[in-house]
């Protein structure tokens, strides 16, 4: 599906004013705890915030994967924006760059885009497609920096990884303290990213299935209760 399209759940009739407006108050609220508390906040809470009853949400979202699909939409377009762009940047390097920073920019007040990010979770087609998208341009971004000759030829893509994983935290820990910090451990990261003065490491890096399951180890952690 192209990346502007409608997703296979928005109906194409308009609601009503008053379940528009309901609606609408239901993705501000959801946006707001997913961003305070992650992808398993509660929906009861939600609910609350929005000044609706539970039923009136799952009228509209069946389902908290749904609800996530709709509550970050726009960020995931961002996010594939941003990996189509550097996958065609003039400098590979700076596309590289450029994508991971804005991958980071997108976490950094956002516990839910964080979780997305770093988790395996139960997630609607639409959304596991467009994430498959993201994976597979990540791909041309590391492979057109490697081939420049910027990039440490030992990184893989699978060793970003530990960029999300670290981000996610630091992010969490700084936010309300120093809200721009994350920005510092990137760069330190990408300085260690360049191909000058590079040493050997230690151990291989991991494959794609090791990083698929610790995704899921992640994600399991953090499961809803609902």
């Amino acid at each position: 599906m192209p990346p502007g399209s409608v997703s296979p759940n928005r109906s194409t009739r308009p609601l009503r004013r008053d379940a528009q407006r309901n609606r609408d108050a239901l993705l501000a609220a959801a946006s707001d705890a997913f961003a305070r508390e992650g992808l398993n906040a509660s929906l009861e809470g939600i609910a609350r915030q929005a000044g609706v009853a539970i039923g009136t949400l799952y009228r509209h979202f069946p389902t908290r994967p749904d609800l996530v699909q709709e509550a970050f939409e726009g960020k995931l377009q961002t996010w594939l924006a941003a990996a189509e762009a550097s996958a065609c940047a003039p400098d590979p390097w700076e596309g590289f760059c450029g994508y991971l920073e804005t991958l980071c920019d997108l976490q950094a007040d956002d516990s839910g885009m964080n979780d997305l990010a770093s988790m395996h979770v139960p997630l609607p087609d639409f959304v596991s497609g467009r994430l498959t998208r993201i994976r597979e341009l990540t791909q041309t971004i590391v492979d057109r920096a490697h081939q420049q000759g910027t990039l440490r030829a030992d990184v893989t893509r699978q060793d970003l990884a530990f960029v999300i994983w670290a981000h996610s935290r630091i992010a969490a820990a700084t936010r309300d303290v120093a809200p721009d910090v994350w920005r510092r451990h990137l760069h330190l990261m990408l300085d260690a990213f360049r191909a000058g003065n590079a040493h050997p490491l230690p151990v291989p890096p991991m494959s794609q299935d090791q990083v698929d399951r610790a995704m899921t180890n992640l994600g399991s952690t953090s499961a809803p209760t609902e």
